[in-house]
């Protein structure tokens, strides 16, 4: 067959078209998720802000520490507010990713609108702690990393001077600190000031230089090493002067912000942020903290009646807090038993997981340095990329202070199955975006810490009674919290007032109460966030027991709420809810399940 020039045009035409749809198809931009642009601003957005996520995008150690003037964090507000309406236009099915950094970028917007820096601390956490905790995670195994340390350390005079700075606009505003949370705070400064400079902890690092470092080199970093702890030290005087001098005259009266200047504005921002997608007014938490105080006592009152105590719920209280029999007689000591409880916890998880982190764990002591005015214990994320474990720190300070009937619970929150667990699993999904492997949002976090209390419970490690009413005590200092918080930032307590739950429900320690309710006072909001993730989390098992019978799964529910890392809680009721449908679906066969399309 002869073509027409008709035919042929057209033929030509045609060819043409499918020459340029293949090449279509066979771009990649052709199939590129807007989604993936938008997290990609985002990851630059974070990087601009933080020197440390900078450097480990360039695969490189950390020079300096971020700017907190006023005029970098209202320009980092306006690109954050920028990039959340265009997530929030975004029409896109993944909406764990969308609710994230819709929240994320919410925080610095609202820090920003409120001027949160002005108080740039909480008490045992803030800019003077920061290069204490950089110094412990630092080791030197090069000379260029040698060289960032030193850099960083002579940035610690200008990022101290923002911060200052900032302070003094509070002053100016009438937005300060309370006098208690400062004391710890500026404890942790007088600890960093010494004459000589080989002695300080931000010196650490060039201590265990590598054997088979070049002499020449590793001579020149100690020198340079002990030249940039000075200055760092410098920074600290100078700071320490300015709140001797300028601060601490001026302190606020109230234990809470409810009487600052737009402080009710703040507190419900902070409510909002550590309770993400938990749905709860100040008030309605105020409420909910009195219930749970009432359930947990009738559970310890009950633990009472168990071993026929002679003497009512205070004489317990004292017992405990004051027999010898219940507290270490060396650092050492409570070390060790630390070491062995978290052991204990790490023999029992395959039972309750399917799965496991690839990264372990150590148990440390809190730095000396900042352990007076220290929470009992804490976790400290490692890093999978930098095969660096995480650290359950353990405070020796002051044993008269820690029982050993906490230290399941502890354990149990801290290490494993609480943050270690939690956090390392999110740290080491595959195929996830950065922000979604460091997201912490802390009803989550902290609920699922407190949750892991349970577990330890439920799995008989408190084996004494002694042991459980140490469990129920850790709750209800928990459920104090939502009492003490609400009570300070809303309902303007003093600080005897948002003591009397804990000293009256619970066997903490009093330095530990004290402590923690300074805490309470530097960090509006965040204290709440335990007992909300915790019932949360206990609400969706309970739903999914209900709903699955025989054919529920402890391990697979497990891993179902860790599967996705750290959600809102709204998140994670859809999350779990979608995971019991699925689990009814496949135990209905194939007899009853409904018919889906076949798979391309």
């Amino acid at each position: 067959m002869i073509l027409s020039t008709h035919s042929k045009s057209w033929s030509d035409n045609m060819k043409r078209f499918l020459w340029l749809g293949a090449l279509f198809l066979f771009t990649p931009s052709a199939f590129a998720d807007p989604m993936d642009d938008l997290i990609g601003e985002y990851e630059a957005y974070v990087r601009d802000a933080s020197p440390e996520e900078a450097a480990r995008a360039a695969g490189e150690a950390a020079s300096g520490w971020g700017n907190v003037a006023p005029e970098a964090v209202a320009d980092r507000a306006a690109k954050a507010a920028a990039l959340r309406d265009a997530i929030a236009a975004l029409e896109t099915e993944r909406t764990t990713d969308q609710a994230i950094l819709k929240r994320l970028l919410t925080t610095d917007i609202d820090n920003a609108r409120l001027d949160t820096a002005r108080i740039p601390f909480t008490g045992d956490w803030g800019f003077q702690a920061e290069p204490v905790f950089a110094a412990m995670q630092t080791r030197i195994t090069s000379e260029a990393e040698g060289d960032a340390w030193i850099a960083r350390l002579n940035d610690v005079p200008r990022y101290f001077a923002e911060n200052v700075a900032n302070m003094r606009r509070g002053l100016a505003t009438g937005w300060v600190a309370h006098a208690d949370p400062l004391g710890v705070m500026t404890d942790q400064i007088r600890e960093q000031i010494s004459d000589d400079p080989s002695a300080s902890g931000l010196y650490a690092p060039f201590r265990n230089l590598p054997d088979d470092m070049d002499p020449a080199v590793a001579s020149r970093l100690k020198t340079d090493g002990l030249t940039a702890v000075a200055n760092a030290i410098s920074a600290y005087r100078r700071a320490l002067a300015f709140i001797e001098t300028d601060y601490a005259p001026h302190t606020r009266d109230g234990a809470g912000i409810a009487n600052l200047p737009g402080g009710k504005a703040v507190y419900a921002a902070a409510i909002e942020h550590h309770t993400a997608g938990a749905g709860y007014s100040p008030e309605e938490i105020h409420e909910l903290g009195l219930s749970e105080v009432a359930r947990i006592r009738g559970e310890m009152e009950a633990i009472l009646q168990e071993i026929h105590f002679e003497g009512d719920f205070q004489d317990f209280l004292v017992f405990l807090r004051t027999d010898p029999a219940f507290y270490a007689k060396t650092p050492d000591e409570l070390m060790g038993r630390a070491k062995a409880v978290a052991a204990k916890l790490d023999a029992i998880l395959p039972d309750y997981f399917g799965k496991l982190p690839e990264h372990g764990y150590n148990v440390e002591p809190v730095p000396a340095a900042i352990a007076p005015g220290y929470t009992s214990a804490r976790y400290v994320q490692g890093d999978p990329e930098e095969d660096r474990p995480g650290t359950y720190l353990v405070n020796t300070y002051a044993l008269d202070q820690r029982p050993l009937y906490e230290l399941p619970a502890l354990s149990a929150h801290e290490a494993v199955p609480g943050h270690h667990l939690q956090i390392m699993l999110a740290m080491e999904m595959k195929g996830q975006p950065r922000f979604r492997q460091q997201y912490y949002a802390t009803a989550f976090g902290e609920g699922w810490g407190l949750y892991a209390e349970h577990i330890a419970m439920e799995a008989g490690l408190n084996e004494t009674p002694y042991e459980r009413f140490g469990g129920l005590s850790m709750e209800m200092w928990r459920a104090c919290r939502l009492v003490a918080d609400t009570g300070l930032h809303l309902y303007g307590w003093t600080r005897e007032e948002a003591e009397e739950c804990f000293n009256e429900n619970s066997a903490l320690a009093p330095l530990n109460i004290r402590n923690e309710v300074t805490r309470y006072m530097g960090w509006p909001g965040q204290a709440t966030a335990y007992k909300i993730g915790e019932l949360k989390i206990l609400d969706l098992r309970h739903q999914a027991e209900a709903a699955l019978g025989d054919a529920f799964d402890i391990r697979a529910f497990h891993d179902a709420v860790l599967s996705k890392g750290a959600v809102p809680l709204d998140v994670l009721d859809d999350q779990i809810h979608d995971w019991i449908e699925a689990e009814q679906m496949r135990g209905a066969g194939p007899d009853t399940a409904p018919e889906t399309a076949d798979a391309p």
